[in-house]
């Protein structure tokens, strides 16, 4: 009987199962392709197992090979300024190794007739493709192997020197081929050995059988000579320079720059052991010799378009020294070493070449300064009695670099070097990680059935951009539509789809890396220097998505807000930018005032020549600083309008070329101004203390200050509406966006969404003036040393001098009564009035307090002497300087209690 039923329930559920039978025959097709696949990736490993043995024994025998050849490479590069501390991702070890290997083989079969296989073949390869030549071909891979081991920071030159010693050897090969006798094949192998080898056989024959042995030689000569000016990197008309360089080193040639000292000198030499520092006397002996072709190089390259350095005027080095140019010499060398532990000028620089200082002789050269020249030099005051005063040490050795920059008058100044900022390693251009994203996108296009393809990507150092390009009639939504599933696909929640991507036909899908770079702020600024750019307003920022480096002028942004959450990478991106300034610009190019409500960001740039004014940290003083930016911006006005001119870069250079006339009788005396660099670390705790002055100072300034030099670059972490003002926004066109924790935030910074789904640490959005899409990057980083090594050169340099009128308010306080008298109660029931309503305002009190207009009056003036009220600003009511969560403190101060 119990049978009977259940037999009877199994029909329903056979009944029931033929619908999901044939609904499952239906979906078949579609989960047969995957299980299919699934096989076929499963059926792979099998024979896996087999080759181990093998792959054992080549990674064993790779590992022994990269042990021995950076052991090699250590050896080589431990001698003398080999490449130390490089990073292992530029090391060329292994192949270094495997060339000094070849030029063992090739040595031993070209010079003691190697026997065998081996020697066969380098008699087949070598001696038959060089012919007579062959000795130099182990010497010749020796070099290149030492100068991989020594010199793998510099990959860059490689192509250029394997082009020259092709040109060399066509040339040299074919000259000797000629020389033999111009041996055909039909002579046989042997005489072409005993000629220019294969190499000149094939160099000289279709010259000599076209033109003859008169045009093929020349010809052969100057390829031979082309291949030596490629490989020493020499210009044809630095060919005289070099020669005679070479011709001074060799002995042969006298150098002319080198005067011999007459009796009229040889009486001043007292005088100089007296006046020139101990320190200066002692770098003789420590310093690195100067290389003029290095030198001239950097000069050149880096002062290219400077015309506004001034040089202290130099003696015709053609004629004989006489005592007036000795002193005038040694006068100005005093004033920059004396006053601000300078070096000695140029000109001193080259008489002290081999002047016995103590009880030796300085016999290495001093690094001689190649200075623009100035239209109009400024005539040196000479005093030589000073030179007979013992001058002080100088507070600190400066390093020897070629580059001296004259500032104004005779002070010498010398750029950071960017050896002090740390190379960072060669960026990926692909990983495993990319590929595995690229499967991933393309799985969820074929589940959700889109026409869709990966064609491609760019990958940075925090963000990979791939690149989609739809089917015909699929509409971009359908991509966007998948941001959730991506984001689930991928395993990362921060999903950013560009739609399309600015000037390709294609939806980009930015999703960030699991293996993240660092950017470092030394080669981007390397960058800049390889450009030739010499703006000194030009900054380092990091590198985009496609991995391409981000540089920003900031007189052409001209201002820029800077605003994140916090650990977004914002103090970072500052440090970046005043690090970039203190290495390009020199302080008579650029000035700074910093603003660091916080104490504890800017700090380390304390003492720097760029400021203008110590860190200001007290948000009061910041306002009245910000005052001061509007005054010297009117000023600088005036002057632009009083003599015709639109912008402060021509003003600058009529008074460099002394084009602008003073009105006769004035005493004035006209200097360039300099840029002038406002950076304010944290906005929002200035319009929290005095947002009505610090509103009105920014936007005047934004308005207006584009062409008399000024610039502003604004940070905050609370980029909220009540600080990030609709003026401010609408007068600071550049933006710096960090992550952000809402979307609101992103609005307000760059008036669209994208800043809440970065990910961090330095990860931004640029959207510079002018653009209509923000750039993806990584912001630069720079390291608390390198900051330090960066501040202590330029505080070696130059001591600052600083403006004693920038936190000075225009108006004076009055004179008003401290004492309170019998009016406590009514001051303090005055003060918790103001403070709890935030207004500060003569009428308010005496409709409150119920007194008269005089005793109101009385009220606000002995609010205003302790701060708690601002000075009156004619009918408008006064700021309110006191937060109302500082009420009791206020009371407590005015009562006179602890």
């Amino acid at each position: 009987m119990a049978s009977r039923p259940s037999a009877a329930k199994k029909q329903p559920a056979k009944k029931a199962a033929a619908p999901a039978k044939k609904a499952a025959a239906k979906r078949a097709p579609a989960k047969k392709a995957p299980a299919k696949k699934a096989a076929a990736k499963k059926a792979a490993p099998p024979p896996r197992p087999a080759p181990s043995p093998t792959g054992g024994i080549y990674r064993l025998v790779r590992a022994l090979w990269l042990g021995v050849a950076h052991a090699v490479g250590a050896v080589f590069r431990g001698i003398g300024n080999g490449a130390k501390n490089l990073d292992p991702a530029h090391r060329k070890d292994g192949v270094a190794l495997l060339l000094l290997g070849i030029a063992l083989i090739v040595a031993a079969g070209t010079w003691a007739d190697l026997r065998g296989p081996v020697g066969d073949l380098v008699e087949i390869l070598v001696t038959g493709s060089f012919g007579r030549l062959d000795l130099l071909v182990p010497i010749l891979l020796a070099v290149i192997a030492a100068r991989f081991i020594r010199h793998p920071e510099k990959p860059e030159a490689n192509g250029r020197i394997v082009i020259g010693l092709s040109a060399l050897a066509i040339g040299v090969l074919g000259q000797v081929h000629i020389a033999c006798g111009s041996p055909a094949r039909s002579d046989g192998m042997q005489a072409i050995r005993d000629a220019g080898g294969l190499i000149g056989w094939a160099a000289a024959t279709p010259l000599t059988y076209t033109m003859g042995d008169v045009l093929a030689v020349p010809l052969l000569v100057l390829i031979t000579v082309f291949g030596l000016l490629v490989v020493t990197a020499t210009p044809v008309n630095a060919i005289p320079q070099r020669l005679r360089l070479l011709g001074v080193r060799l002995g042969i040639v006298h150098d002319p720059h080198v005067d011999e000292f007459t009796e009229d000198d040889e009486r001043y030499d007292e005088q100089w052991r007296e006046a020139i520092p101990a320190r200066t006397r002692r770098r003789g002996s420590a310093a690195e010799p100067y290389d003029p072709d290095s030198a001239e190089q950097e000069a050149l390259s880096r002062r290219r378009g400077r015309p506004r350095r001034s040089a202290v005027p130099q003696p015709d080095m053609g004629r004989q020294m006489d005592a007036v140019d000795v002193a005038a010499a040694a006068a100005a060398a005093l004033d920059g070493a004396v006053m601000h532990g300078m070096p000695p000028s140029p000109v001193v620089a080259d008489l002290t070449q081999g002047v016995s200082v103590g009880d030796r002789e300085e016999t290495l050269p001093t690094p001689t300064p190649v200075p623009a020249a100035r239209p109009k030099q400024e005539k040196l005051k000479v005093e030589v009695a000073d030179l007979t005063k013992p001058a002080p040490e100088a507070p600190a050795e400066l390093p020897a670099r070629a580059e001296q920059l004259q500032l104004s008058g005779d002070i010498t100044y010398a750029l950071p070097s960017l050896d002090l900022l740390t190379r960072g390693g060669p960026g990926k251009a692909r990983s495993a990680a990319n590929d595995a994203v690229v499967a991933s996108l393309t799985n969820v296009f074929t589940e959700f059935k889109v026409d869709a393809a990966v064609t491609g990507f760019t990958r940075g150092p925090t963000v990979t951009r791939y690149e989609v390009e739809l089917g015909p009639a699929v509409k971009v939504e359908r991509i966007t539509a998948l941001t959730k599933n991506i984001a689930y696909a991928v395993a990362s929640p921060d999903v950013r789809i560009i739609s399309p991507i600015p000037g390709k036909s294609a939806v980009g899908i930015e999703i960030p890396n699991t293996d993240r770079e660092m950017v470092n702020l030394g080669d981007v600024l390397r960058l800049a220097a390889a450009a030739e750019d010499d703006h000194p307003m030009l900054v380092a920022l990091g590198k985009d998505v496609e991995g391409g480096y981000v540089m920003a002028n900031l007189a052409k942004m001209p201002h820029v807000l800077v605003a994140g959450a916090t650990g977004s990478g914002k103090s970072s991106c500052i440090n970046c930018l005043i690090t970039s300034i203190m290495v390009r610009a020199t302080p008579e190019d650029v000035r700074m005032v910093l603003v660091d409500p916080k104490r504890v960001e800017l700090t380390a740039y304390e003492g720097i020549p760029h400021l203008i004014t110590p860190i200001i940290t007290n948000p009061k003083r910041a306002a009245e600083a910000l005052q001061w930016v509007v005054r010297e911006m009117d000023l600088r006005y005036d002057d632009l309008a009083a003599y015709g001119y639109r912008h402060i870069d021509d003003f600058n250079e009529a008074v460099r070329n002394g084009k602008v006339k003073l009105p006769e009788g004035s005493e004035r005396e006209l200097q360039p101004y300099p840029y002038l660099l406002v950076i304010v670390d944290e906005l929002a705790d200035l319009m929290m203390v005095a947002p009505r002055d610090v509103e009105d100072a920014i936007v005047r300034i934004t308005q207006l200050a584009r062409a008399a030099g000024i610039h502003l670059v604004l940070a905050t972490q609370r980029p909220s509406v009540d600080v990030v003002t609709g003026l401010i926004k609408a007068n600071v066109p550049s933006r710096l966006a960090f992550a952000t924790s809402s979307l609101a935030d992103s609005r307000v910074i760059l008036d669209q969404p994208g800043a809440e789904k970065l990910i961090g640490k330095g990860d931004g959005l640029f959207l510079p003036m002018g653009a209509s899409k923000p750039t993806r990057m990584q912001g630069a980083f720079v390291t608390e040393d390198e900051v330090a090594a960066i501040v202590q050169h330029c505080k070696d340099q130059m001591a600052p001098v600083f403006r004693d009128d920038v936190t000075v308010g225009t108006k004076q306080k009055k004179e008003i009564d401290e004492e309170i008298g019998d009016d406590l109660d009514l001051l303090c029931q005055a003060a918790e009035l103001v403070v709890s309503t935030q207004f500060g305002s003569t009428s308010m009190l005496q409709r409150k307090l119920r007194v008269g207009f005089a005793k109101a009056g009385r009220l606000m003036d002995l609010m205003e002497s302790r701060g708690i009220v601002g000075p009156s600003e004619g009918s408008k009511a006064r700021d309110v300087l006191v937060k109302a969560d500082e009420l009791d403190g206020v009371l407590a101060v005015i009562r006179g209690e602890a």
